[in-house]
Formats: structure tokens, sequence, C-alpha cells
């Protein structure tokens, strides 16, 4: 099995992108950015990502049904979720979607790094 180190980040915020980017960039990590839900669904190759960082808050779709998308089409690729907007029920949506993480943005380096390595790891 190759090597898999690349990280899929879905975010409409451009600032997002590239902080991520940097971040996982600084841990060794590749990344593939997708600017929205549909540069996402256009993609058809997960095979080469770990995790997928979804925002939920997308200007296109909700990063939750974007989930539950690549679920019906067979694709259960680990996501974790970040969003500036939480409430106890998009939380409760987004657990519900299946994911290793719920972040809340602003959020600290670790908190994304940690279930990244988990899923890196196969344990996700």
């Amino acid at each position: 099995m190759p090597n898999r180190n690349t990280v899929f980040v879905v975010d409409d915020d451009a600032g997002t992108l590239k902080g991520v980017k940097r971040l996982l960039r600084e841990h060794g990590y590749d990344s593939v950015l997708f600017p929205s839900a549909e540069a996402f669904r256009n993609h058809d190759d997960f095979e080469q990502a770990i995790c997928v960082i979804l925002d939920i808050n997308l200007n296109d779709e909700s990063g939750i049904e974007l989930r539950h998308r690549l679920k019906a089409a067979g694709n259960f690729v680990p996501v974790i979720y970040i969003t500036a907007n939480d409430s106890d029920a998009t939380r409760m949506a987004a657990l519900e979607s299946g994911c290793i993480a719920y972040l809340t943005k602003p959020f600290s380096a670790k908190s994304l790094i940690e279930p990244i390595e988990k899923a890196s790891a196969g344990l996700a």
C-alpha cells in the first residue's frame, strides 16, 4: 500500500485554505485544496486522501450534506469538520454523519493534527 500523506481541505474561505495548507505542510502532510463543495464533488480520486477537512458552512452546500453524499456514493474517507458557527444542532448533525473530529474556528494546530495523525495510522 502506498504511503498516503495527503489531506483534502474543503473551505470557501481562501484564508482558511491557505492557513490549513501551511499548517499541514509544517507537519509533513500534502494537501489538495477545494474552494467549494462543487469543486470537491467534481474530484474522483479519494484513494490518496488520509482524510478530509470539511467546512460545515460552504457557500454552495452544507458540509454535512456533502458528507452524506460521499457516504451514499460508497466513500467513507474520514472527515474532520471545521466551523465558525457552532451550535448544539450543528454539532449533533455533524457527529451523527460520522466524523473523527469537530473543531470550531479558530482551532489549535494540535486539535487539527491529532485526528489527522490517527487517520494516517489507520486508527480513525
